[in-house]
C-alpha cells in the first residue's frame, strides 16, 4: 500500500474511532468544506447531504436522538490512494420502538489534502427501517 492510502486509511480509521468515543466534533472537523455525504436512498436519512453542517444535522444529530447504543463496529479499512472503503456493521436500538438493528454497511471515502470530500454508504436499509416500524 503506497504511503498516501496508508496516510489516509489511518484518517478514517481516526474518524470512526472519533464516533466511537462519540467525539462527534472530531468527525466534523475531518470533512470538507464541499463535502458530499451520501446515504443510501430507502432508509431513514437517505439522501444527498452538502457540507458539514448538513451532515451533522442531517445525520448525526438525527442518528443522536433515533437511537440507542449506536455504534459502528469496523471490521476492515481498505485503501488505493485517495480512496478508502470502511466495511462495517451498525448496531443499535431504535428509541421509538425498541426494536434493535444489525445491517452490514460499506462506506466508501475520498480523501483529498487529509479531510473527506465524499463519502458514500451502502446499507441493508430494511433493517434499519424494521428498527423502525
Amino acid at each position: 500500500m503506497s504511503t498516501v492510502a496508508t496516510d489516509n486509511a489511518a484518517l478514517v480509521r481516526s474518524a470512526y474511532e472519533a464516533f466511537g468515543r462519540g467525539d462527534i466534533p472530531a468527525v466534523i472537523d475531518f470533512l470538507a468544506p464541499e463535502v458530499v455525504w451520501i446515504e443510501t436512498e430507502g432508509g431513514p436519512y437517505g439522501g444527498v447531504y452538502e457540507g458539514p453542517q448538513a451532515v451533522l444535522e442531517g445525520i448525526f444529530a438525527r442518528v443522536g436522538s433515533d437511537w440507542d447504543g449506536f455504534v459502528v463496529d469496523v471490521e476492515r479499512v481498505l485503501a488505493d490512494g485517495d480512496t478508502v472503503v470502511g466495511i462495517c456493521t451498525y448496531r443499535g436500538t431504535y428509541r421509538a420502538t425498541g426494536r434493535e438493528m444489525v445491517a452490514r454497511v460499506v462506506h466508501v471515502w475520498e480523501i483529498r489534502d487529509g479531510r473527506a470530500l465524499r463519502m458514500e454508504q451502502f446499507v441493508d436499509s430494511e433493517q434499519l427501517n424494521a428498527a423502525a416500524r
